[in-house]
């Protein structure tokens, strides 16, 4: 008799004993596919689900949902136990969670109608009741043919619940650990998540290399269609590579340490620890010279708690640092320019990148530290082309609407539109510092005299010479310089302070302490 035999009741003795029939096939589940799938698994260097299950969670808190199910269209000839997708609840360094895993054993782990229930299931009660929802990522997309026909059109595939919480509940985290091919529907996972881990051998992309070659006939391998490289540099839907399981987990791990279990929590305090870097070195770390690079994780590690970074999509918009990090102990999220990535120029993938991190932080109250030292925005055909308008206005709409605390610091130098994405005072910081070194303006001294004052300098050019020419352009830089120095914008209060750049913790410290409402540090409400 075979499994799924036993499985559809044919058997006459499991009405003599219903209660062996059920551990009978709870066993079944177990086991996934039996042992030649999870040798075939483990031959590949992967986990079966369950083992990866048990290696994120605490020991014995695992409570299964949905172990039982079957897909509507089952076959005779192979296992189909659970249909492709382990759910359940668990804890994870203390912590509830909801875990979505893919059981790549059971049909390879591809998606169907009941898969797609198990997991708006586990979705709906994580979003009600508050829990962080993981996803452990490893299938080839749909399944045909429980797909085929009006059989597609009919999934429970409702994008106003699949993996979402409920309406009216708070949002919950959201993370996903791409750990295997994952294509079709187990993309929506990493397209979905706040944080999205990828180990380095695995691959995501909206169709699979046979899809893509049945349909118009390109040749390509999953790692050039979307591995780590393509999938963190290329189009930012992964925000951290590992080299192995464990370190998917830790990264998970890492990200909940600074989630709360939803949007109606405040995100969890720790310890306070001393920066690594003496803040005394800051002034010394940022070059005077407003052209001279160096690399802002430096003023970060003089600023932050030690050991406390983590890093959101570092290969993408590599002119923009994101990074959760603490600060007295306290969660911040941190936007920063990066000198050493084309000066600091904010382009599309790094106006798209600060977007996806100033809402992961308003939505889970993390309030927001701006580290401004930018020229600007991209300009240019390349840049228009790629849309920087449309972007630099999504995030700076998207920045004025954030209501958890916000400081900004011009620590060198900040241009034109780079400032307001940086927290200047169009998008309404709660505080807004710079260091006496700093220079402020609409571009550049040397760029801007040369705009604004073109034709009296080619005049001059022409009627006295290069020599004449070069003091005019002198002077003139001379006074752009006197307006962009920071004095006159504190004069005027567009600044509300120039702080030494030794203050620069405290400074911060104290401007979001001050910037949270009296009661609990939340900015949404629960169910």
């Amino acid at each position: 008799m075979s499994v799924n035999s036993q499985l559809e009741g044919t058997d006459p003795s499991v009405l003599d004993d219903p209660h062996g029939e059920l551990a009978r096939r709870r066993a079944l589940a177990r086991e996934g596919a039996g042992p030649e799938r999870l040798a075939k698994i483990h031959d590949s260097g992967r986990q079966t689900a369950r083992e990866r299950i048990e290696q994120l969670i605490d020991p014995g808190s695992w409570y299964e949902i949905g172990m039982l199910a079957e897909p509507e269209l089952r076959r005779p000839d192979r296992v189909t136990t659970g249909d492709g997708i382990i759910t359940g609840l668990a804890r994870m360094d203390g912590r509830r969670v909801a875990i979505l895993a893919v059981d790549a054993t059971v049909l390879t782990g591809t998606t169907a109608p009941v898969n797609m229930r198990k997991q708006n299931r586990l979705a709906e009660w994580a979003g009600r009741r508050g829990l962080p929802l993981i996803c452990l990522s490893d299938n080839d997309g749909g399944r045909l043919p429980d797909l085929v026909g009006w059989r597609f059109s009919g999934v429970p595939f409702d994008f106003r619940t699949f993996l979402q919480s409920p309406e009216g509940c708070a949002t919950v985290p959201h993370m996903t650990a791409v750990l295997g091919p994952s294509f079709g529907d187990a993309a929506l996972h990493a397209a979905m998540g706040d944080f999205v881990v990828m180990q380095r051998d695995a691959a995501v992309a909206l169709s699979g290399p046979p899809v893509i070659r049945a349909a118009i006939g390109e040749e390509v391998e999953a790692g050039e269609l979307g591995g780590p490289a393509v999938a963190t540099e290329t189009n930012g839907v992964v925000h951290a590579v590992v080299d192995d399981e464990a370190e998917a987990m830790n990264a998970m791990r890492r990200y909940l340490s600074f989630m709360p279990d939803s949007a109606a929590h405040p995100a969890p305090t720790a310890p306070p620890a001393p920066p690594a870097v003496d803040g005394g070195e800051l002034a010394e770390i940022v070059p005077r010279a407003p052209r001279r690079g160096y690399d802002m994780r430096k003023v970060l590690a003089a600023i932050v708690d030690a050991d406390s970074t983590l890093h959101w999509g570092e290969r993408y918009g590599r002119s923009l640092i994101c990074a959760f990090a603490r600060i007295e102990g306290q969660p911040v999220g941190v936007v920063a320019s990066q000198p050493l990535q084309r000066a600091g120029v904010l382009d599309v993938p790094a106006l798209t990148k600060e977007v996806g991190f100033v809402d992961i932080c308003d939505t889970f109250n993390i309030p927001l530290v701006f580290l401004q030292d930018v020229p600007g925005l991209m300009i240019g055909t390349d840049a228009e082309r790629a849309g920087i308008l449309r972007a630099y206005e999504v995030l700076v709409t998207r920045l004025s609407r954030a209501s958890v605390p916000k400081v900004a610091v011009v620590v060198r130098k900040a241009y034109g539109g780079g400032h307001i994405a940086l927290g200047g005072r169009p998008v309404r910081p709660d505080l807004l510092l710079a260091w006496p070194t700093a220079d402020m303006g609409f571009m550049a001294p040397d760029t801007g005299i040369r705009t604004v004052y073109r034709r009296r300098l080619d005049a001059v050019l022409a009627e006295e010479g290069q020599e004449a020419h070069d003091a005019l352009a002198a002077e003139l830089e001379a006074e752009w310089n006197a307006e962009a120095a920071p004095w006159e914008a504190a004069a005027n209060i567009i600044l509300d302070d120039v702080i030494e750049p030794e203050t620069t913790r405290a400074k911060i410290a104290a401007g979001i302490e001050f910037a949270w409402p009296t009661g609990p540090r939340v900015t949404a409400a629960g169910c």
